[in-house]
């Protein structure tokens, strides 16, 4: 059976996401790629998991490192997080970071972070699944996370 594209782009539009910021190092440059498929897999052991293209210039960069980290991103921070889809310019300029125990960069900025070490990377149709061991999780500020639906960045109101 044949699934037209542009309606299955339509029906997974629907369903909400959080939106993360997933960084790691290329020698002493940061690197970073925006993941709206970021999902907890498993607690013992502690696993992670996000899926990424296969050609994510960011991530191809990063994975040799054998680490990253996860940023949750704020409500607030829709600007911040579209300057990682910019080419022309640098979106790292006046971002508050660190680096992990792992060496990947955590964003002093967001509301949580996941520190992780590369547990596997499974070919998965045109994304890979990366699968990440749990190294250390911090909180950051107090708010709510930022959510994904319908192309567009928001919140969720309870």
């Amino acid at each position: 059976m044949s699934i037209d594209e542009d309606v299955y782009r339509q029906v997974m539009g629907r369903y909400p996401t959080g939106v993360t910021l997933v960084t790691g190092m290329d020698g002493e440059a940061p690197q970073a790629v925006v993941i709206g498929s970021f999902t907890s897999v498993s607690v013992d052991p502690p696993l992670v998991g996000f899926f990424t293209g296969h050609q994510a210039r960011s991530w191809n960069r990063m994975r040799p490192s054998g680490a990253f980290c996860v940023n949750v991103f704020a409500d607030d921070q829709a600007d911040l997080c579209g300057r990682f889809f910019m080419k022309d310019t640098d979106p790292w300029e006046g971002v508050e970071w660190e680096l992990t125990a792992t060496g990947s960069p955590r964003l002093l900025a967001c509301v949580a972070s996941i520190d992780c070490k590369i547990h596997e990377v499974i070919e998965a149709g045109d994304h890979l699944l990366v699968l990440g061991h749990v190294e250390e999780v911090a909180l950051g500020r107090e708010a709510s996370p930022m959510v994904f639906l319908g192309g567009s960045y928001g919140k969720f109101d309870q």
